[in-house]
């Protein structure tokens, strides 16, 4: 039999049976309850009829019972079906609806006291359909991402020689678990090194600030806007945050100043790969990097992942350094969308080449650095405006936590600069002319001055964590029919 994730869990309950697997705020879940918990629930499932490789939809917080559920479907030979907690009745019925799911785990069946083992002729291979989850978008009805193990086990190879990774660790993933940062940060990663992972319900600032000292994290995984908030939160000043060595973050452009504050403060090295839930990853930063690569780019691009950047209308045009779209094939890739040719049709060149979307340079040193989705510029008179870049320099002001900046409808250009902004709390109320007064102290081009800022009480989020820039688009084009 392959090496599965069910089996590690197995060994450790036999060679660790004591030791921490999963910690939240009030306990802990040691390798053995792990092993027992996700065995009791796999025979359940089975005596209920379950059959192989029917779905099973997971819709729990991300505590510790989310990886028993995973597991327990694993070893019952079913497919997990990850619905992030916060997703909505639509989005929920939908991805019900799309993978066939009729049975959904949602807390009950984890509390009821029962015993019993799987049968272990059920169990699913490395190479089987493991997981169905979808993407984290921020329009429209998500699709339906396919994975195997296998590619995780790959991801989990380059992460360890990224940040020199080892059982001693200890992890802390703040991302929902059913997504693919959040699948080799918590679910992954740490059971094949056997190190513990603290996890916790609902991302808070605080709260997560209070777990990395009380266990003495020392590789924490967040995207940008969760470290973000992090050091603006009121009791950053009071924790010791020394235990910290690693941090992952990703999925959104990484804001190269509140990067440095946090390695600063925290002593701790921030690493990224750069990818998609579908991708997996293109490039990594690593230890060996010095900052400016670090927090300037998105890393060397991944042999193993043979990248290329094409032209808009599909010409290979890597030898040119770029700007072009980054596309990959290699073991790290997801298995496509499922029952979706049109979608997958826009994911894969006609010779099977995986898309990401992004527009992308790679340096006579193979350094990577993502330019901006291509639907996330902003086409001002016909020029393209990084979204991802407005935003990287609004960050600078003093008074600003977040910003997200959108385009706006306009009948002489087409489409102008809205930034939406998070201030610090404290700080005075941040003006269009203040702001452009600050990025033009900072020589910035005017071409990525925002035309108009939203100051809100809290940028929205999409059910992966990330800012939900559909809802941001949809807000600035009411206001400006409202006017």
């Amino acid at each position: 039999m392959t090496t599965t994730l069910a089996s590690i869990v197995a060994a450790h309950a036999v060679e660790r049976p004591g030791d921490a697997a999963y910690i939240t705020r009030s306990g802990r879940m040691t390798w053995r309850e792990y092993h027992e918990r996700s065995d009791a629930l796999a025979a359940a499932l089975l005596a209920d009829g379950l059959q192989p490789s029917e779905r099973v939809a997971v819709v729990l917080p991300d505590g510790d019972s989310v990886h028993v559920a995973f597991l327990a479907i694993e070893k019952a030979g079913g497919v997990i079906v990850g619905i992030g907690a916060r997703a909505g009745e639509r989005e929920r019925e939908h991805l019900l609806a799309k993978t066939g799911a009729r049975r959904v785990i949602d807390g009950a069946e984890l509390t009821a006291p029962r015993r019993g083992s799987p049968d272990p002729d059920r169990a699913r291979e490395r190479d089987d359909l493991w997981l169905l989850n979808s993407t984290s978008g921020t329009t429209g009805l998500p699709k339906v991402v396919m994975h195997d193990q296998a590619r995780w086990f790959a991801f989990h190879d380059l992460a360890v020689a990224a940040g020199a990774l080892t059982s001693a660790d200890v992890f802390m993933s703040a991302l929902p678990a059913p997504f693919g940062f959040g699948i080799w940060t918590a679910h992954v990663t740490p059971t094949l090194l056997g190190a513990p992972c603290v996890v916790m319900p609902r991302f808070d600032p605080d709260a997560c600030l209070e777990l990395v000292e009380r266990e003495r994290v020392s590789v924490l995984a967040a995207v940008s806007t969760q470290f973000v908030m992090m050091l603006e939160a009121h009791s950053l000043a009071t924790r010791d945050l020394s235990s910290l060595r690693v941090l992952f973050t990703g999925g959104e452009m990484v804001p190269y100043e509140r990067a440095a504050q946090f390695e600063d403060r925290t002593g701790c090295t921030v690493l990224q790969f750069y990818g998609s839930n579908e991708t997996g990853a293109l490039s990594r930063t690593t230890l060996a990097d010095d900052r400016e690569h670090r927090l300037r780019t998105a890393g060397r691009v991944l042999r193993e992942m043979h990248v290329r950047l094409l032209s808009d209308d599909g010409r290979d045009i890597t030898a040119t350094g770029g700007p072009g779209i980054a596309a990959c094939k290699g073991p790290v890739n997801c298995l496509g969308y499922l029952d979706d040719d049109e979608a997958n049709a826009q994911l894969f060149t006609d010779d099977g080449w995986m898309l990401t979307g992004d527009y992308c340079t790679i340096d006579a040193d193979e350094y990577l650095t993502v330019a901006g989705r291509a639907s996330d510029f902003i086409i001002r008179g016909g020029k393209n405006v990084s979204a991802a870049q407005v935003e990287d320099e609004v960050a600078t002001h003093p008074s600003v936590a977040l910003a997200a900046a959108v385009a706006m409808p306009d009948p002489t250009f087409g489409e102008r600069v809205c930034v939406y902004v998070e201030q610090r709390p404290g700080t005075p109320v941040l003006t269009l002319d203040d702001l452009r007064e600050h990025l033009g102290v900072r020589g910035v081009g005017k071409e990525l001055w925002p035309e108009r800022i939203e100051v809100v009480d809290a940028l929205p989020r999409s059910s992966g964590g990330k800012v939900a820039k559909g809802e941001l688009r949809a807000d600035i084009r009411r206001r400006l029919g409202r006017a």
